[in-house]
């Protein structure tokens, strides 16, 4: 037993400093405790101590359970799982390191990467991330940080913190940065609610409307709902554009109840609108208040600011223009900038102190999201330095283009700026192949496998189109490779267009072509393996990267869901 249980709030505290232990005490007497699988007996020694034994009663208490019966059934508590589990071999089949670290080989051998080549998804903004901006990821002076540690134990982190968003304001012309929300889509939440915090504050609370244009990103209508909002569509031209005058108009019939206007800039059409200031003002002049998506960033850094041009309030991916890996869900980070109006609006969060009287609240559990994978962008941000982020944008838009005019010939670039130039990324139209020879933008996009490339972002923000990011990483040769894919490609869609092939049954219907199905005894396919395995110059036994199956029914997939870790994995050898 321990005999001094009315210890002090105080002792406990300086207890808990002397054992370099942090506790959560919630004010009313009760304290809270996190053990993991690093703990070792001595730790809880050290815990009984903090909470009043002395440390021979504690290592008493310690052994004295370690020493006692540990055969404890839980049977009639109504608690005992009823159903087997842990049951696919994959649980019991690798009892030595070897055949664990040859099963997770053949796992990796299953994924295309940006190992193998490039991944130009349009709007997804998969760039490089630099190693050596990873590195402190693995630091355990970074990685083992409790987030709700006291504040005097996380100096070094504020300040990198705080310098993060020194460099984040001056990129963006924001004045002040939130980093508590996780991801994109809870940054745009985090925005707008703090846009409606400060409407309401002014006594416009009757402002309860959202404008979004129709190529806007699917998070965008989904959070102005989630955060109350009534979401009004702006429709696209032909051009792919939300015209200045379709803007004046529905801004005009919100009238009073404007609250925001959601936009993307460049346009998700891959394009740099003229007229975003105007419509800003126009925004601003009606009452509203403007969020600009930040997806698109990394055609703006170094070369134009969303607090310049009209924007209030924007999230940042730092999962896409900053460098944190992209992709296998996560961790993702999009923290909000806010010009200096809304900042008192910004989310607060009860580890660093009562929430501010004007903040709407917490949208995170921790106070700065995914705080470990901030040095990332700061070391980034670093080591390009002002005149490398500039360049990165720069590069990223010429190596758009330069792909947008080495295809022109051969596929029809859906949406051009007024000057006859794309942004960071361009929409292949690919509509017309439908009616010519049945083929769809799906069917490119798989036989995009056979190549050895990613596909690029299918049927949005047009259905039935492809949209191409390169990004700034990668160099011409990569560039020329994957134009050149495209272009052999349009070729063997002229191949069905000209009946030397079947509409349903043709390299790109059928594609793509694993390896378990080009070696069979069988071949079933009015086209030799060679042209469907090796389609191109570039491509042999050596570099080949095999998908895992072949043409999949997507529309049955989307509609039926499969529990896969009950099915057998195929061996790719």
């Amino acid at each position: 037993m321990i005999s001094n249980g009315d210890i002090s709030t105080d002792e406990i505290q300086r207890r808990c400093d002397e054992k370099k232990i942090n506790i959560r005490h919630y004010g009313d007497g009760t304290y809270g405790v996190s053990l993991d699988e690093t703990v070792i007996g001595s730790d809880l020694i050290d815990l009984l101590y903090v909470f009043g034994a002395n440390e021979e009663e504690a290592a008493s208490v310690l052994y004295s359970v370690s020493d006692a019966d540990s055969n404890v059934s839980i049977t009639g508590s109504g608690h005992e799982r009823e159903t087997p589990y842990l049951t696919h071999p994959v649980f019991n089949s690798y009892h030595s390191e070897t055949k664990l670290l040859r099963y997770m080989k053949e796992l990796e051998n299953r994924d295309l990467s940006l190992c193998h080549s490039m991944i130009p998804l349009g709007s997804c903004t998969m760039k490089l991330n630099p190693t050596s901006a990873l590195l402190p990821v693995s630091l355990p002076q970074f990685n083992t940080i409790h987030p709700y540690v006291p504040s005097n134990q996380t100096t070094g982190y504020q300040s990198l913190i705080d310098e993060l968003e020194s460099h984040l304001c001056s990129i963006t012309g924001y004045d002040k940065f939130s980093f508590q929300p996780n991801s994109g889509a809870q940054g745009e939440y985090a925005g707008l609610c703090a846009i409606l915090a400060y409407l309401r504050d002014k006594g416009e609370g009757q402002r309860d409307i959202c404008l979004i244009p129709a190529s806007a990103h699917g998070t965008n209508p989904a959070s102005a709902i989630m955060a109350g909002l009534k979401v009004v569509e702006i429709p696209m031209n032909k051009e792919g554009e939300v015209t200045k005058d379709s803007f004046k108009q529905k801004i005009e019939e919100a009238g009073d109840k404007l609250a925001t206007i959601m936009v993307t800039y460049p346009s998700t059409s891959g394009v740099f609108e003229d007229s975003i200031r105007e419509v800003c003002d126009m925004v601003h002049y009606y009452g509203g208040q403007v969020y600009v998506d930040g997806a698109n960033l990394n055609a703006q850094v170094g070369l134009c600011r969303p607090g310049d041009y009209g924007g209030d309030v924007s999230h940042l991916n730092l999962h896409k223009t900053f460098c944190i890996p992209h992709g296998g869900g996560g961790p993702g980070m999009g923290p909000i900038g806010v010009k200096a109006h809304l900042a008192p609006y910004l989310p607060g969060h009860p580890v660093t102190g009562p929430n501010p009287l004007k903040s709407f609240g917490t949208v995170s559990s921790a106070a700065w999201g995914s705080a470990s994978i901030i040095p990332v962008s700061w070391a980034y941000i670093l080591m390009m330095g002002s005149k490398g982020l500039k360049k990165a944008s720069e590069i990223a838009i010429v190596n758009a283009n330069y792909m947008a005019a080495r295809l022109k010939g051969h596929y029809n670039i859906l949406f051009r700026g007024t000057n006859g130039f794309n942004a960071h990324e361009f929409i292949l139209d690919t509509r017309c192949f439908k009616n010519t020879s049945g083929i769809e933008a799906i069917d490119i996009a798989k036989r995009m496998q056979d190549y050895g490339f990613h596909a690029p972002t299918v049927s949005w923000p047009v259905s039935n189109t492809l949209m191409i990011e390169p990004t700034e990483s990668e160099g011409k040769a990569e560039l020329d490779r994957y134009c050149d894919a495209l272009i052999s490609i349009r070729q063997e869609i002229s191949e069905v267009e000209e009946g030397k092939y079947d509409v349903k049954n043709n390299v790109l219907k059928n594609a793509p072509h694993p390896m378990y199905l080009v070696t069979a005894s069988n071949w079933p396919f009015p086209y030799s393996r060679e042209k469907a395995a090796f389609p191109a110059d570039w491509l042999n036994p050596y570099n080949k990267v095999w998908t895992g199956s072949a043409r999949a029914n997507d529309v049955h997939g989307d509609r039926n869901l499969v529990a896969t870790h009950n099915q057998e994995l195929k061996p790719l050898r």
